[in-house]
């Protein structure tokens, strides 16, 4: 009888030394005696945005695209009293330098888009004539006011060296394409540099660029259409058609091949197709605009002579050939073009401005300037409603 009675007593014991450690109110909570943490989720990452697979979305109205520009006449800039905007989607920097790896990297950070902001952005390009625009986000009207507003800017500054420096896993289509219709023609060259992407609807913008250098990956998927009202394969695969039949239409007059929109169709929006440098090369997406470059070798062939026109296409191919190798970063395609050049007799005495990579002349002119003594020449602000 003594035995249990000595085990049952040191049993008590047992637990009661046990519960001596616990807060008044019960059991500990394993949550709360988890280590606290306050540190702000990791922003995701383009690839990450890009597999969640909302990168080509459409919800505009079943008609035309606003904006879409004439075929003939010139481009009409915007009016001064513009709406308050700011850049929500992304990130904005600009930069006077086409080089990104030197001290002052992409820029200055742009958020406001009031109109004296982009004038007061822009101006210290107007002396050098160069403009490179970096944006990292999603493709949505606050995009579409961004490089609107901005090229409006280059226009009125006479900054003809202009770059637009993307990556993005895409947004809303209609955005896409009313922000290629305004910088369509006007002059700009697109990256898409090692380490950035352009993908889903961010290709509509590059197809409308003049110039096209790409180091990072392209991709596409099938369009998703957020407003549709179907409740049928049937009556989604006939709003989605409407939706391809303007894309069409984009990509044909940015001299496109409509296959990219023909593949994209074929790919799940939840998976993405990523396209290679002949593929690139093969739809119209690498190097030169083929819609623009009819139009330049006209204008070039009278004003800087024939002879200027057949080096500049021979050293177009032998930089698609020699300089664009797969895995080379765009400071080295620069480079290479750069050495390039003195082989075909570039920059040419009569055409400078014109001939290929000027804008690395016109940088190189603006630091010589800077450098010598005495110079205290200063780039006027253009007021609001004129355009120099």
């Amino acid at each position: 009888m003594h035995l249990p009675l000595l085990m049952l007593l040191a049993a008590s014991l047992l637990l009661a030394g046990c519960g001596a450690g616990e807060p008044e109110g019960g059991a500990p909570d394993a949550m709360a005696q988890a280590p606290a943490t306050d540190a702000a989720p990791a922003p995701e990452t383009t690839s990450q945005q890009a597999e969640r697979g909302d990168g080509a979305v459409s919800t505009g109205p079943m008609s035309p695209v606003r904006g879409a520009p004439a075929e003939s006449g010139p481009r009409e800039g915007l009016p001064t009293d513009w709406p308050l905007a700011k850049v929500e989607s992304g990130k904005a920097w600009v930069s006077c330098r086409a080089d990104y790896n030197s001290e002052e990297g992409d820029g200055e950070l742009l958020e406001s888009l009031a109109f004296f902001s982009v004038v007061d952005a822009l101006s210290p390009c107007q002396k050098g004539g160069v403009l490179r625009l970096r944006y990292q986000g999603k493709i949505a009207a606050d995009f579409t006011d961004l490089v609107a507003r901005v090229a409006d800017i280059a226009e009125r500054m006479a900054i003809h060296k202009r770059i637009l420096d993307l990556d993005s896993a895409g947004g809303q289509v209609e955005d896409a394409i009313r922000a290629g219709d305004a910088i369509g023609g006007g002059g700009w060259t697109i990256w898409v540099r090692e380490g950035s992407a352009c993908h889903s609807a961010c290709v509509f913008v590059l197809g409308a660029g003049d110039n096209r250098m790409i180091s990072g990956k392209v991709g596409v998927h099938r369009i998703i259409r957020m407003s549709s009202t179907a409740t049928t394969r049937s009556e989604l695969n006939e709003e989605l058609r409407g939706v391809y039949d303007r894309v069409k239409d984009y990509l044909s007059r940015n001299g496109v091949a409509v296959t990219v929109a023909d593949l994209m169709m074929t790919v799940p929006n939840r998976r993405l197709r990523l396209l290679d440098k002949d593929e690139l090369q093969e739809f119209g997406l690498d190097g030169t605009n083929a819609a623009q470059d009819d139009l330049d070798r006209l204008q070039l062939m009278r004003r800087c002579g024939e002879d200027f026109v057949l080096r500049r296409d021979a050293f177009m191919r032998s930089f698609d050939s020699e300089c664009k190798s797969a895995g080379t970063g765009l400071d080295e395609m620069q480079a290479c073009g750069l050495a390039l050049r003195e082989r075909f007799q570039f920059p040419d005495a009569k055409c400078p401005a014109d001939s290929p990579l000027s804008e690395f002349d016109r940088m190189a002119d603006v630091e010589a300037a800077s450098d010598a003594p005495g110079d205290t020449s200063a780039s006027p602000r253009p007021e609001a409603g004129t355009a120099p």
